[in-house]
């Protein structure tokens, strides 16, 4: 039984495995609607559930089209509707009644013990669709995004990150160790990138540096991610921290000094850090970002069902 939970602990070439077989399968829905399945129906009869204790629209989506795709289908559950906590149900119970109905589990949660809990007792794969300190799926589908653009291993390519560090900036610099590519990220100095996690990463990967001038984090970048400087549960002094951000907004002033071709990526929802104008550019692919989702996470699922071609 494989887990999709961070991809510091998954095989590279199993995760290059997936990207594959991700591409086979969007080249082959080029005629197919939404809601049509994937020839030979590969999950078909496999059920998956969805638990949220976040807030979600794109992984909302893209998890519930790509089980149906696949030939399966899927039950979305809010924890707050469980026994689960208040109710006074613990989480090995609640494993084991997950374990009992489905065929794989999708939790996006504010706690990463709480997905190491359920891993202990569950039977059947478990997926991190979010937690605080990861988010391995919409990294996964932002490195085929960049390939497919760029069209060349992202192991060729300047990655550059500006913003703050979060769990998307976490499963970033895993992936910089995984798939060996230079990663420049810009941040404010109170900002710093998980230490422990920088650590681990700069024993095998000694490509990625840390900047607090973003000209110099983007200097011939071929890609530039962002995210949102707020999120939607950010204990802080959003004030403060929006203040501190300031001069890590993204312009097209600051585009000018990465490459000419350089594409921005950013996972969504977004905030002020990107101009309008670099959003709705030629060089923003965030549509294209969004839409990769369902096909990756095809095949991440795949991948946890053994089914993986």
């Amino acid at each position: 039984m494989k887990h999709f939970i961070n991809l510091k602990d998954i095989a590279v070439k199993d995760l290059r495995k997936i990207l594959v077989d991700a591409k086979k399968r969007k080249a082959d829905r080029q005629n197919l609607n939404h809601l049509q399945t994937d020839k030979g129906a590969p999950l078909k009869g496999k059920l998956l559930i969805q638990m949220f204790e976040k807030s979600s629209l794109r992984t909302r989506l893209s998890f519930y089209l790509a089980i149906k795709q696949l030939g399966g289908g899927t039950l979305t559950l809010r924890s707050n509707e469980l026994h689960l906590g208040e109710g006074g149900e613990s989480i090995a119970d609640t494993a084991k009644i997950l374990s009992t109905y489905g065929d794989g589990f999708m939790l996006r949660t504010d706690s990463d013990l709480k997905i190491e809990n359920f891993k202990k007792y569950m039977t059947i794969p478990i997926i991190n669709g979010l937690s605080p300190l990861s988010h391995p799926t919409q990294i996964l589908s932002d490195i085929y995004t960049v390939e497919e653009i760029k069209k060349k291993p992202i192991s060729k390519l300047n990655i550059a990150w500006i913003g703050d560090s979060n769990n998307v900036l976490n499963s970033l610099i895993s992936a910089s160790v995984k798939f060996n590519f230079k990663l420049s990220i810009g941040c404010p100095k109170n900002y710093q990138p998980n230490k422990s996690l920088l650590a681990w990463a700069e024993k095998t990967n000694k490509k990625i540096y840390v900047y607090h001038d973003t000209k110099k984090a983007v200097f011939n970048a071929d890609v530039i991610f962002s995210d949102k400087v707020i999120s939607l549960n950010d204990k802080v002094n959003k004030k403060k921290k929006l203040s501190d951000f300031k001069k890590f907004r993204i312009t097209q002033k600051l585009l000018s000094y990465a490459k000419k071709d350089c594409s921005f990526l950013h996972c969504l929802p977004r905030g002020n850090e990107v101009d309008e104008m670099v959003f709705f550019s030629k060089k923003s692919k965030v549509w294209q970002q969004a839409l990769n989702r369902i096909h990756v996470q095809k095949s991440i699922l795949l991948y946890c069902f053994g089914k993986l071609r």
